[in-house]
């Protein structure tokens, strides 16, 4: 009996230590799992947090990107400017050799006299000329000679050159009185050629920046006009402008400035002006650098209707790259592209020309020895000048 209930004490703790081990074995086993599920759960919640940030910080990066756009708006503007443009003749003219005659053997084909560079207006934003002739059939004119006009017809050769805008300034845009100007100006008109000059401004907007242009003939200058040639550039600066003015003035055949081109330029910039373009000596000038702005005296001529085979063929056209920050004007660069009047050397073909090779050369050292208070070589490559540290 006493070996009975033994075996039956003995049976009862083996049990008991059995269900004690498999339930220690069991919650083991819980408590492994529990921990793998915490630790799956955990990794998920640290992955999550992870892309959250990485989330943040792709936006935080494209917030900043955006806002650095907005507040640095980058734009450039690129201006070609030449000399005299004499698309007509004066009657006395004779026909052989004449830009009629010429015309003529190419069934009037206006494209003729702008060929050889109307690529070149073609890749810039601007181009500008310095109209010296009327486009007119007016019969009454002035007492002076010569005298030039074309027929209106011949407006569009500027039109076909990509030229966009051209000064009236000059001493032969009234030479058919004011029947001859306003003839031009509508035969300007009809080719959306834009004029600026004998009062008229012309103000155009590029990618958000604003140009103006003044031309004005200013062979001598008094108080009068200086007073008004200020009143103009601070009109146009109210408006935000960078402000391009034309001068036709200087003497005939000289190749340098005299001091009322010299002191009417300095003014001009000291007033505000950006860029000073000359033309009327019949020949090139050097160029100067002053407070940080260009002043180009004469750009020579580019088109000379009235003569067969001028002497003095070199002419350039002046390229000026605009460079804005915010629609404000920060720097600008200037290239020089050394042209003939003609593309023959022994006549006036009136086809201007870019030159190669040694007279390209020649041309460059020329104008860089006409030049002056130039920190720079003049090449046909553009030089940048920073306008707010000059």
């Amino acid at each position: 009996m006493k070996k009975q209930i033994k075996n039956t004490i003995i049976i009862i703790a083996t049990l008991g230590i059995l269900s004690v081990s498999s339930f220690s074995i069991t919650y083991k086993i819980a408590e492994k799992m529990d921990k793998q599920t915490f630790n799956q759960n955990t990794q998920k919640e640290t992955t999550k947090l992870s892309e959250q940030n990485s989330d943040n910080k792709a936006l935080e990066n494209k917030v900043v990107t955006t806002e650095t756009s907005k507040t640095l708006k980058l734009s450039e503007i690129t201006l070609s400017s030449t000399g005299n443009s004499i698309i007509g003749w004066d009657s006395k003219i004779s026909y052989n050799g004449s830009l009629t005659q010429v015309l003529e053997k190419y069934d009037k084909d206006y494209s003729y006299i702008y060929k050889n560079v109307a690529d070149i207006f073609k890749e810039d934003d601007i181009t500008t000329t310095n109209l010296e002739t009327t486009f007119t059939n007016a019969t009454l004119k002035t007492g002076k000679t010569p005298m030039f006009k074309a027929p209106p017809t011949y407006a569009k050769a500027l039109n076909i050159g990509n030229i966009e805008a051209v000064n009236l300034s000059n001493n032969h845009t009234k030479d058919y009185l004011d029947k001859g100007f306003q003839d031009t100006k509508n035969a300007l008109k009809t080719e959306n050629i834009n004029f600026f000059g004998e009062g008229e401004k012309w103000v155009t907007e590029v990618k958000g920046n604003k140009l103006g242009f003044l031309g004005y003939q200013a062979y001598t200058y008094d108080n009068a006009f200086m007073s008004k040639l200020k009143e103009d550039i601070a009109s146009l600066k109210s408006e935000n402008c960078t402000v391009i003015i034309n001068f036709h003035w200087g003497t005939e055949g000289a190749s340098t400035p005299n001091n009322a081109q010299k002191n009417l330029a300095h003014y001009a910039i000291d007033n505000g002006a950006d860029l000073i373009i000359g033309h009327h000596p019949n020949a090139i000038q050097g160029i100067e650098k002053y407070k940080g702005k260009i002043i180009a005296y004469s750009l020579g001529n580019f088109i000379y209707g009235n003569n067969k085979n001028f002497t003095d063929k070199d002419t350039f056209i002046l390229q000026t790259n605009f460079k804005f920050e915010n629609n404000k004007l920060k720097s600008y660069g200037i290239k020089i592209i050394p042209c003939s009047i003609s593309s023959v050397s022994n006549a006036n073909d009136y086809c201007p020309t870019p030159l190669e090779g040694t007279k390209k050369t020649a041309f460059l050292t020329r104008l860089n020895k006409l030049s002056t208070n130039l920190d720079f070589k003049l090449e046909d490559d553009f030089f940048y000048i920073d306008v707010n540290n000059n």
